[in-house]
């Protein structure tokens, strides 16, 4: 089986390249995320355009954009909204928070309190909240992309387990390169690049790649090889809490995600292998504290100790077992 989303899109990724340079690995996980309907954390200094970069994906898909920048003294009730009482109609109105759109930025989530940090659970995992004891489904598609500045640690609360493993992936931006800074000092000179952005992708268009993506084939060698690296992470003597079941649901849709992209309609362990960090790294808790970066390289030597199937298997297998069509 064979999908020609490659060339579907392509536009969209040039776009987003076009807007942020030089992080074109960022871009490409990024996506994976958005077929997979999941949330992302972006982990780095600041300065480094994860706003930026949000608003360029939420702009080329044709996807409702808010952001929140979170201080100590942000309530749940500025994330979610509630009932406002009308002295004309001596009633109570519903005004929907910025929780109510398609992509939200979440700036600085670390430096919002617990109880509003706990704000976001049920959106992230659920897709709906909560408000006076009455349930509002979100808008779909819904994508939460989070940052947090991992240098800096007063004034912040630390992000719970529970809530780092409602993030599909984390990913960090790093610098970039002398030639990439060159060409973003260049196309900077006359207008911003995202200025010039332009909506390429329909809400449907997305909706539709995101139900696809279930056609990918995955063997059951793969499916191992996943369950493997799972179990390698409960057994690694740095790592005191390994990854849950939930980390490998979510390994697996990623590397379909992934297989997608790439127009393979199966999963090989590359496509595992090249997802796995931003899948795993922030869902462990080491016996010592690590930075992002540090996770990222525990997770690439956990899979340099994990047997690989055979590529050539993985391919016969999917052929002589087609997916079943997207529900």
């Amino acid at each position: 089986m064979s999908f020609s989303i490659t060339a579907e899109i392509a536009p969209l990724k040039q776009q987003l390249q076009s807007i942020y340079l030089g992080h074109d690995n960022v871009i490409d996980q990024l996506l994976v995320a958005l077929l997979c309907s999941g949330h992302v954390l972006l982990e780095d200094v600041p300065g480094l355009g994860k706003t930026t970069l949000a608003k360029a994906l939420a702009k080329s898909l044709s996807l409702s954009f808010k952001r929140i920048q979170c201080t100590p003294d942000l309530m749940p009730s500025d994330v979610l909204g509630g009932n406002i009482y009308q002295p004309n109609t001596q009633d109570f109105k519903f005004l929907p928070g910025p929780v109510f759109t398609n992509l939200l930025l979440v700036d600085e989530i670390n430096r919002a309190s617990p109880r509003t940090q706990s704000a976001f659970l049920e959106a992230m995992a659920e897709g709906n909240v909560t408000i006076d004891r009455k349930t509002a489904g979100l808008p779909k598609p819904f994508m939460v992309i989070a940052t947090q500045n991992p240098i800096e640690f007063a004034g912040t609360f630390a992000l719970p387990e529970a809530q780092l493993d409602r993030f599909f992936m984390r990913l960090t931006l790093g610098y970039p390169s002398t030639e990439q800074a060159l060409t973003l000092l260049q196309s900077h000179q006359k207008q911003e690049p995202i200025e010039a952005a332009q909506a390429l992708i329909t809400k449907e268009q997305l909706i539709n790649w995101q139900q696809s993506c279930l056609n990918v084939s995955l063997n059951t060698e793969v499916q191992r090889y996943i369950v493997a690296i799972i179990e390698g992470t409960r057994n690694h003597k740095d790592i005191r809490l390994g990854a849950s079941p939930r980390a490998a649901i979510a390994l697996m849709q990623a590397a379909r995600a992934h297989a997608y992209l790439q127009g393979q309609g199966f999963v090989t362990p590359e496509h595992v292998q090249t997802v796995a960090p931003a899948i795993l790294s922030h869902r462990l808790i080491t016996r010592g504290q690590q930075s992002p970066a540090q996770s990222h390289s525990l997770v690439t030597h956990l899979l340099n100790s994990i047997p690989v199937p055979g590529v050539a298997n993985a391919e016969t297998a999917a052929e002589s077992n087609p997916p079943h069509a997207a529900q």
